[in-house]
């Protein structure tokens, strides 16, 4: 199975990068992580964006608060799907990093999850990679199955409850 790459762009998203982290594992696909800058260190996150297809990676994340030029920097340098999570910080409550993600230019895709979206992210790299690969497949539609038992117990006890 293809991996996926987690890219932060500083420590201090560690929080939302946990939620893929978690996630991932739960569906056992095997992931890396790393901090790298957009910014502090472009070289690395070049680097690391250039040689990921022949490292093994089928997608990656990329998770950056305010300027969030980190996905983008990343997608500019790979044909492999890129999912941007912006990271929420104490200015503007993360729409800088909303905006930043989202508004790439024509030929550099990106794909842009919620503000702290992490656990979604993930999610959307199983997608992208169970595509060919038919038991990650069933363990999505597990997860999607259980998601929904779950909502319908809680309906089940609220209705009771009236």
């Amino acid at each position: 199975m293809k991996k996926v790459g987690i890219i932060m762009g500083s420590d201090s998203d560690l929080p939302i990068v946990t939620k893929a982290t978690d996630t991932l594992k739960a569906l056992e696909i095997p992931f890396e992580v790393h901090v790298y800058s957009a910014h502090r260190t472009p070289v690395e996150a070049r680097d690391f964006a250039v040689n990921a297809r022949k490292n093994g990676f089928g997608a990656i994340i990329a998770a950056a608060g305010m300027a969030a030029h980190l996905a983008g920097a990343i997608a500019a340098n790979t044909t492999l799907p890129v999912i941007g999570i912006p990271c929420k910080s104490s200015n503007l409550d993360g729409i800088d990093a909303l905006l930043s993600t989202v508004q790439m230019p024509t030929g550099i895709p990106v794909a842009t999850v919620a503000i702290n979206g992490g656990a979604n992210a993930a999610l959307l790299c199983a997608q992208i990679l169970a595509v060919e690969d038919k038991e990650l497949a069933a363990k999505l539609d597990a997860k999607r199955a259980s998601d929904a038992a779950k909502v319908l117990e809680k309906d089940a006890a609220i209705s009771a409850s009236f």
